[in-house]
């Protein structure tokens, strides 16, 4: 365990891998029910006018985006958010649908390529678990 900085608040906490500390991730978990809400009945408002009329800062609000817990609608087209890979303008999580599939693409190729085939351990004993019950 490490001792880092809250990305959220700058407070140190002792972290077990994430960035944020529990109480800035239970302040996003009820920040994120009110956005949630607001979005449901407001599908077209924009990412200033939910922060604006929820009173959740859009620092949080981004940050739901990129996590992919929330979608909202880009009324200029421009994107929210950019694509980490290409630049494409997405409007949740870190990736569009393109690099995302390349991605998971390169991986499934490269976890195809370690198998090892059965071919190739030919020569090595063939090892089987089994139990007998004595009697």
């Amino acid at each position: 365990m490490n001792i880092i900085s809250c990305t959220m608040c700058k407070k140190p906490f002792q972290s077990l891998g994430g960035r944020i500390c529990p109480a800035c991730l239970e302040r996003i978990d009820r920040d994120f029910i009110k956005v949630r809400d607001y979005i449901y009945e407001n599908k077209h408002a924009s990412v200033d006018k939910v922060s604006e009329e929820t009173e959740v800062p859009k620092q949080i609000i981004m940050h739901l985006l990129k996590e992919g817990r929330l979608i909202i609608d880009d009324p200029d087209g421009e994107g929210l958010l950019h694509c980490e890979v290409c630049k494409k303008p997405i409007n949740t999580g870190r990736m569009c649908d393109s690099c995302k599939d390349k991605v998971k693409s390169k991986m499934q190729h490269s976890m195809d390529t370690k198998k090892p085939s059965v071919a190739a351990n030919k020569d090595e004993p063939n090892f089987k678990a089994s139990a007998k019950l004595q009697s």
